[in-house]
């Protein structure tokens, strides 16, 4: 049913809670993992420093250390790092590696009027070309 599963990663506690559901699908379906880090150019007009990573070292850090993980429990899963805005990234990967579902964590920001146009999982499940999972 899953023969791919994409599980965009950041430093976010929400994404080490996903880690669980994520591994048990994967076994579940014998799926393919990629794993998935999004590097975003700082945005010279933003008021606010981005939560969003910008640096290329932590990025592969970060990717080696789930890689790790899923490793640990049996599970082969690749590494894929780009760079962009994180939402169109992670639908464009999602579709040139053909993922059946991608699996997020949520931080809760969406829930808001304010936080809904601004969130990445909110952007990601309205553009992605498969099924989201979202996991609180």
């Amino acid at each position: 049913m899953f023969k791919t599963i994409l599980f965009p990663i950041d430093q976010s506690r929400e994404t080490r809670h996903a880690v669980e559901t994520v591994a048990n699908l994967v076994k579940t379906y014998e799926s393919r993992l990629i794993l998935l880090s999004v590097v975003e150019p700082p945005d010279a007009e933003a008021e606010a420093p981005s939560e969003v990573m910008t640096s290329h070292e932590t990025v592969a850090k970060l990717l080696a250390g789930a890689k790790t993980l899923f490793t640990e429990q049996g599970i082969d899963a690749e590494t894929v790092e780009r760079e962009g805005k994180v939402s169109f990234t992670i639908c464009d990967v999602a579709d040139d590696m053909t993922a059946d579902l991608i699996i997020m964590g949520c931080r809760g920001a969406g829930l808001t009027d304010e936080g809904a146009s601004e969130s990445v999982t909110n952007r990601v499940i309205n553009l992605s070309p498969c099924p989201v999972l979202i996991v609180p």
